[in-house]
């Protein structure tokens, strides 16, 4: 194993042969390989360091890139001025901007008073913006020509300055910072030496602003396939570029806060294992809480209707597979919805073109689960356990009754509910599986005992 085999060399002091392999390995993978030293407490972490300055110098900056939080506070306390300046001087302005977010305060400040003033300037440029915002996941590394130039005279630009931009497969032609058009390298190659970019470039120029929210920025990636996306101000000036790896990221962070809310929790900023019970225990307890508080009502349903149950005693076993299949329903129809919502497949105005779509759904859904659970009952307690209640057949349409009434009902609440957020502005993956399990609960055992008192002819205490 490579990780075994860095360790026995690291332990000879064998740095030579530990260079040569990481000539030789891939940026990404060296940086797992440097998180498994930092989670791995047998390593002497004053090694850590050292290894690092091990690295191929055209590699450094990239992997530091690719490490996580922990790690590149480790490496700059470690770094001297001049090092830390060669990282930041080699790394995107985008990568520098993420890692002064993340960093206490005292750290902020050495990256800074290290960087040069223009690459301050551009840091400062981009943390302006509002976090979910274009502007905060953008770079300002773009190759922008003259509509004016030639093919030959703009190989000749990206040849100069392409080596320090993030990316040169997509070009982009400004007039007085305007943004007028674009073109991808494949153009300039195919086209011939005197062509004019204004002729070869596409003016039909997709952008987004600044203050767009970066969710809605990933998704035109999703569309368009695009591999940069321009960030223009009101006037239309292009003030930066979104990347394909960035909007990559963002899309990442947003399942990742999807998921938890959906879980019926507060998203958790860092990973499983770096954040602290405490943290954890403190994301969930809220939503615990709220689903516990509001459950307490199907008891109080449960209480008020004790005639029926004292009635009909076996009423009550069926609570568990009736609430259960009003949840389970609850929770396919809402994740379904939220799924479409995120594609952008469901829009608010499909609202009753979707309520309607899954009523009718419910309907053959239910229909067969109530015969299904139906003939199952009678057959029961007509013939496998008769004696145990006077009338199977009225237990059967009770509880296949109850069971149309509940898969209805609980994929109503579940397409609406996420919907419904949607338009109150609120995250639709908040009305997730637990909290329309809980109304599914307390609706569906009101429903029951209320059909049962119907059929079996009780009167409410």
């Amino acid at each position: 194993m490579l990780y075994d085999t860095i360790i026995r060399l690291l332990e000879k002091r064998n740095f030579k042969v530990i260079k040569e392999i990481f000539e030789n390995m891939n940026e990404a993978d060296i940086a797992d390989l440097f998180g498994n030293f930092h989670d791995n407490d047998d390593v002497d972490k004053k090694d850590f360091p050292i290894l690092f300055r091990l690295l191929p110098k055209d590699a450094a900056a990239d992997v530091f890139a690719y490490m996580d939080t922990d790690m590149q506070e480790m490496l700059i306390n470690s770094f001297t001025d001049k090092e830390l300046a060669e990282i930041i001087d080699d790394l995107f302005i985008d990568d520098t901007v993420d890692i002064v977010e993340e960093m206490p305060a005292n750290v902020v400040s050495r990256i800074l008073k290290t960087a040069d003033s223009e690459t301050r300037k551009q840091i400062n440029q981009i943390l302006k913006y509002p976090k979910d915002s274009a502007g905060s996941i953008m770079t300002t590394e773009y190759v922008y020509l003259n509509k004016n130039m030639t093919v030959s005279e703009a190989i000749a630009k990206i040849r100069q300055v392409g080596v320090v931009k993030e990316t040169v497969y997509t070009l982009y032609v400004t007039e007085n910072r305007r943004l007028i058009g674009v073109l991808s390298v494949l153009d300039i190659l195919t086209a011939d030496d005197d062509d004019l970019i204004e002729d070869i470039m596409e003016t039909n120029v997709i952008t987004v602003d600044t203050l767009e929210d970066r969710e809605l920025v990933a998704k035109q990636f999703e569309k368009y396939d695009f591999l940069a996306l321009p960030v223009v101000d009101k006037e239309n000036r292009i003030v930066g570029i979104v990347t394909f790896d960035d909007a990559m990221d963002v899309m990442r962070e947003e399942n990742t806060e999807d998921f938890s809310h959906m879980a019926g929790m507060a998203p958790i900023e860092d990973s499983y294992f770096k954040t602290s019970v405490f943290s954890h225990a403190r994301n969930r307890i809220a939503w615990l809480l709220v689903l516990m508080l509001s459950a307490t009502l199907t008891g109080a349903i449960i209480t008020k209707y004790e005639s029926a149950f004292a009635a009909v005693p076996l009423l009550v076993s069926f609570i568990p597979m009736l609430t259960g299949t009003g949840g389970n329903c609850g929770s396919q129809t809402s994740t379904m919805i939220i799924r479409g919502m995120s594609l952008g497949e469901i829009k608010l105005k499909d609202f009753f073109k979707v309520a309607f779509k899954e009523f009718r759904i419910a309907l053959i859904v239910s229909v067969i689960l109530a015969l299904v659970n139906g003939i199952r009952i009678y057959v029961t307690y007509a013939y496998v356990s008769p004696g145990m209640i006077d009338s199977p057949a009225k237990l059967a349409v009770t509880v296949s009754l109850a069971i149309i009434s509940t898969v209805i009902m609980s994929k109503l609440i579940g397409c609406m509910l996420p919907m419904l957020a949607k338009r109150l502005h609120l995250d639709p993956a908040l009305m997730a599986a637990p909290l329309i399990s809980t109304i599914v609960d307390t609706c569906t055992t009101l429903v029951f005992f209320n059909i049962a008192m119907l059929i079996f002819d009780i009167h409410a205490m």
